[in-house]
């Protein structure tokens, strides 16, 4: 594009930003970073925003956060960015501290630092922070109650989960396939498996995916459901859903529940197979079957 003469605009400097961002390249980030500085949009709230997720997701918290401060106008979006960015890092206590000193928040700033304390472990702050939302914040949207259902489900709070789940439907949240399947994980983890499969039922082969599958497995498996676990997978595989690497996981882990060592075995094969390398947590997996049917 350069050699061509032709020059980067506004709009040129944010997709550059966010392929960095993807390819944890901080080093071209900054590159980027530079040649909109050098042709004066050091001003533009949109590629300032974009440098700032940019930086954030390559964990150099400390650029993302000399971007911000150095932005004269910040918007919604800047302030999100940056409590993503904090949140993404780790450093909770500074998403916090930016979430408060925010003029607005939207359902994203709820939502970001909701997610930030499940992904750092919080799930009981992340359940008190949606309470204040419900009375202080705006109306949760699908993206809020994956984070939720996570929280619930990792506390075994069955009873809070199946609030999540009223909440879903009087306020009539789009059922997409992330939201389903955390309903299912939920449900599951937290001992209510006909809840699960109730929920899994509720949508039709052709509208559903590997994730969906797996959560479902999974969930039959770690209830030593054994054969209801082995039947679904036959049907995953009648409706056309290619297994990834944590169905043979779930797999193996029905296998180690009911002392299925031969099907444990043709199942670890398959991953090679389907050219799939077994990871660590396989080999552990296939150290529980034999270990549980007293084999070496």
């Amino acid at each position: 594009m350069l050699r061509a003469g032709v020059f980067p605009d506004y709009l040129t400097y944010p997709f550059l930003a966010k392929a960095s961002a993807r390819l944890l390249k901080p080093e071209l980030g900054g590159l980027i970073h530079g040649h909109a500085l050098k042709n004066g949009f050091q001003l533009d709230k949109f590629i300032n925003n974009s440098l700032i997720h940019m930086y954030a997701s390559c964990h150099d918290i400390v650029y993302a956060r000399r971007v911000f401060d150095e932005m004269p106008m910040k918007n919604i979006v800047s302030w999100n960015a940056m409590l993503d960015g904090y949140a993404k890092c780790g450093d909770m206590a500074s998403a916090r501290q930016v979430f408060d000193l925010m003029p607005q928040r939207d359902v994203v700033s709820w939502s970001c630092l909701i997610d930030g304390y499940v992904k750092n472990g919080d799930h009981k702050e992340a359940l008190a922070i949606f309470e204040e939302m419900l009375v202080l914040g705006p109306k949760a949207n699908e993206v809020t109650m994956v984070s939720v259902l996570c929280a619930c489900a990792h506390l075994g709070a069955l009873d809070q989960g199946r609030s999540m789940h009223c909440y879903v439907m009087d306020n009539g949240l789009p059922m997409t396939l992330v939201l389903r399947t955390s309903l299912v994980d939920m449900y599951a983890k937290c001992g209510a498996i006909e809840e699960a499969l109730y929920v899994f039922r509720g949508v039709s082969n052709g509208k559903t995916d590997v994730l969906l599958w797996n959560a479902m497995i999974g969930g039959l498996a770690i209830h030593g459901l054994v054969n209801e676990s082995l039947e679904l997978f036959t049907e995953m595989q009648i409706a056309g859903i290619v297994p990834d690497e944590i169905t043979y996981l779930c797999l193996l882990s029905a296998c180690a529940h009911g002392g299925l060592v031969k099907e444990a075995w043709y199942f670890f094969e398959c991953l090679g197979k389907h050219g799939m390398t077994p990871k660590s947590e396989h080999y552990a997996c296939m150290v529980d079957v034999l270990a549980r049917a007293g084999q070496k």
